[in-house]
């Protein structure tokens, strides 16, 4: 602003504008922006994180039956809980014996059973689980769970991608993908039939990705939310690479593993949350024997469908690595 005459100097000191002589509710609600104004909003970035305070206090056995989130709504200046812009995961304690009844505003509801045994029921169908499997809810009804043994579960919805645009959950019989169940066995032959056949060096990783009859185009297991379950072998390492889709990770196992990301070392806990920001270059490394596991949530559903996923290999910053 001039200190003179209190006039900008240029479009981009304007304050936002309204309509001169608004003769409607209507029209007194508009509001005008310019190219110089409108794209300097700051926001605060998505953390390199990891979450272990949120594993431990869900995996302590003298832990009550509830939730636990893994929330960073203010550091991101969310109005409504987040880990990530779009994304949500909570650890869910179980006691034996006990039943946990959820109700998520989302579209679908992502379920890995960290340990543990019980079954979920929604209406008349009921899923019985055990720890290594994997399940995915339709958004919108509430749930049953109930642990036949003291049971932990990773749940992620998309909660925060619909309270954005303040949406409901689909109706009953309208979400995008039904109850699907990969149970633990069936998980690890697939990813046994991914290593007896192999990849190159430009297949990036050895990632079993999930999806369901409904969603089997996409490749995806929601529209907007991408599921796989990562392995690296005993002193192998992932190519660094970048992608525009943030990545929330649970570490399942692995020994003197860790990722690099933008340069900085970062130590992986076992059952921790992980969050790859957007953007980041990032490489996973296992420095012990034993073949490592990570099971990852992306919203790459919504990039890919905007063409503008930006995945490539890429080189981390000169700088040294750094531990955090």
């Amino acid at each position: 602003m001039s200190q003179t005459t209190g006039r900008p100097r240029n479009i981009a000191e304007m304050p936002a504008q309204r309509a001169s002589e608004p003769t409607t509710a209507a029209q007194a609600r508009g509001r005008f922006f310019n190219t110089g104004n409108a794209f300097d909003v700051q926001l605060p970035p998505v953390p390199d994180y990891l979450f272990t305070t949120e594993a431990v206090a869900a995996l302590d056995p003298a832990a009550p039956t509830g939730l636990t989130a893994c929330d960073l709504s203010q550091q991101l200046a969310c109005p409504f809980p987040a880990t990530t812009p779009l994304v949500l995961a909570r650890y869910a304690r179980i006691r034996a014996g006990d039943t946990l009844t959820t109700e998520f505003a989302a579209s679908g509801i992502i379920c890995y059973v960290i340990r543990g045994a019980g079954h979920t029921d929604s209406g008349s169908e009921r899923i019985t689980w055990n720890a290594g499997d994997l399940f995915i809810l339709p958004g919108g009804p509430s749930y049953i769970h109930t642990a036949a043994a003291d049971a932990v579960l990773w749940i992620v919805t998309n909660e925060p991608q619909l309270a954005f645009e303040h949406l409901r959950p689909p109706a009953d019989g309208d979400a995008p993908t039904a109850i699907v169940h990969f149970t633990a066995d069936e998980i690890a032959r697939q990813i046994g039939l991914l290593y007896e056949i192999g990849r190159t060096e430009e297949t990036a990783g050895s990632a079993l990705i999930f999806s369901s009859a409904q969603q089997e185009a996409s490749r995806n297991i929601l529209p907007t939310l991408t599921v796989a379950m990562n392995s690296l072998p005993g002193g192998k390492s992932q190519r660094p690479h970048i992608h525009n889709s943030v990545a929330v990770s649970l570490i399942i196992k692995g020994t003197q593993c860790y990722s690099v990301m933008d340069g900085r070392r970062k130590d992986w806990a076992q059952w921790a949350t992980s969050i790859t920001p957007p953007t980041a270059v990032h490489s996973h490394h296992n420095g012990g024997n034993e073949q490592a596991m990570f099971l990852i949530v992306q919203d790459g559903g919504i990039f890919y469908h905007a063409r503008a996923m930006g995945f490539e290999f890429a080189e981390h910053p000169a700088q040294a690595t750094q531990s955090v």
